[in-house]
C-alpha cells in the first residue's frame, strides 16, 4: 500500500475472531458475534466491553495481557457458537455414559465451565510440549551426536560445541512445527469452513477501513490478508523470540551444571519467564505494522501474511453476511474514536 493510499485509508481497532460457523467482533465500547443458526437464520449477541485499565494502555505491558484476555474471550465465543451453530445437538442427542451422566449429576450447570478449563488448561500444556520442550529436547540430543574434536585449552578430545546455534535452531524448529501444524489442520473440512469464515472477517474490516458500503459485493473486492491478525502476531513473536533467546543466551548446563531432562526443563522454564518480554515487543511491532505503510513494516508484516495464505480462504457469499451482521454492531457511535 503506498503512502497515498494510507492517508486516505482509515486504520481501525476494530478486530476480530472466526468462530464455528460464525465471526467474533470487538469495537470501541460493543462486542458481538453472529453466527449462522443450523435452520439458515443468524444470531447476533452483543455485549459492553468494560473500560480499558492502565495495563492494558501501558507499552510492553499490554501485550501479554491483551493477548491472554483475547484468548479467553474468544475459546469462549468458539463454545458458544457451536452451541448455537447446531454443532453439539448431535452429540447430545447420543445416549450420555455412566461417567457423563456422574459429571452432570455433581457439577450441573458447572460442568460447561469445568470442561472449558479443563480443555483449555490441555491446550496450553500441549503447546507447551510441542513449541518448547521439543525444540529443546531434540537439540540436545543433536549435541550427544556431535563428532568429538580436541579442546583448544587441554586438547582432550570433547564433543563439538554447538551451543551458540541452540536458539537459533530451537526458533527455526518451533516455526516448522507451526507452519506443519497449520498446514494439517487447514486440510479438515470444519477447519476450512472456519478458515473461509476467517477470510470473511479480514475482507468486512478491509472494506470498512477503506470507507464503502458494507455490503456483500464491495466486501468480495477487498483482500482477506490483514497485516493485524493473530496469525501475523504468532508469527511475529516466534521471529523475535529467536532474536531475544539469542541475545539473552540461557545455558543451565554451564550455569548450575543441570544435565539431560533436568536441563531441558529448566532452560523451558526460563524461557516461559521471559515469554511475556517476548510477547510485549511483538504486540508493539504488530500495533506499528497496522498502523503504518513503508519498508519496515512490510517486511515485519511479510511472513504473518504469507501464513495467512494458510489460515484464511475466499469466503462465500453467506459467510460475508455473518461478517456484515457481526461488525455491525460494533462501528464506533457519535462520539466515539476507533481509529487504531
Amino acid at each position: 500500500m503506498s503512502n497515498k493510499n494510507e492517508k486516505c485509508c482509515k486504520k481501525t481497532k476494530i478486530g476480530g475472531q472466526a468462530l464455528i460457523e460464525g465471526i467474533m467482533m470487538k469495537g470501541v465500547s460493543k462486542g458481538a458475534m453472529a453466527v449462522r443458526m443450523k435452520e439458515g437464520g443468524i444470531d447476533v449477541e452483543e455485549w459492553d466491553l468494560k473500560p480499558q485499565k492502565w495495563y492494558n494502555k501501558a507499552p510492553f505491558i499490554r501485550g501479554s495481557i491483551n493477548f491472554v484476555s483475547s484468548l479467553s474471550e474468544g475459546y469462549s465465543c468458539m463454545m458458544k457458537s457451536a452451541e448455537k451453530s447446531g454443532m453439539l445437538d448431535e452429540e447430545e442427542n447420543e445416549e450420555p455414559s455412566k461417567f457423563e451422566k456422574w459429571l452432570d449429576e455433581k457439577l450441573g450447570d458447572k460442568l460447561t465451565g469445568v470442561i472449558m478449563a479443563i480443555a483449555m488448561v490441555i491446550g496450553v500444556a500441549l503447546a507447551i510440549l510441542l513449541f518448547a520442550v521439543v525444540p529443546t529436547a531434540l537439540f540436545d540430543w543433536i549435541e550427544t551426536l556431535m563428532p568429538l574434536v580436541p579442546d583448544a585449552a587441554t586438547s582432550e578430545l570433547v564433543p563439538m560445541d554447538i551451543s551458540m546455534w541452540q536458539s537459533t535452531f530451537e526458533g527455526v524448529m518451533r516455526m516448522i512445527l507451526f507452519v506443519g501444524y497449520m498446514a494439517v489442520v487447514a486440510q479438515m473440512k470444519d477447519i476450512r469452513r472456519t478458515y473461509e469464515y476467517h477470510g470473511a472477517e479480514h475482507k468486512t474490516i478491509a472494506c470498512y477501513e477503506a470507507g464503502e458500503e458494507l455490503t456483500v459485493e464491495n466486501i468480495k473486492k477487498h483482500t482477506r490478508f490483514h497485516p493485524r491478525c493473530g496469525t501475523s502476531f504468532i508469527i511475529l513473536s516466534l521471529l523475535v523470540s529467536i532474536l531475544v533467546y539469542t541475545i539473552v543466551p540461557i545455558n543451565p548446563t554451564e550455569w548450575w551444571g543441570f544435565e539431560g531432562i533436568l536441563a531441558v526443563l529448566v532452560r523451558v522454564g526460563l524461557k516461559l519467564v521471559l515469554l511475556p518480554f517476548v510477547v510485549g515487543i511483538a504486540y508493539e511491532l504488530i500495533r506499528i505494522a497496522g498502523r503504518h505503510s513503508n519498508i519496515f513494516t512490510r517486511i515485519i508484516s511479510a511472513p504473518g501474511l504469507w501464513m495467512q495464505r494458510l489460515t484464511t480462504r475466499e469466503p462465500d457469499a453467506s459467510q460475508i453476511e455473518i461478517a456484515i451482521a457481526a461488525i455491525s454492531p460494533v462501528l464506533p457511535k457519535e462520539g466515539e474514536n476507533d481509529e487504531w
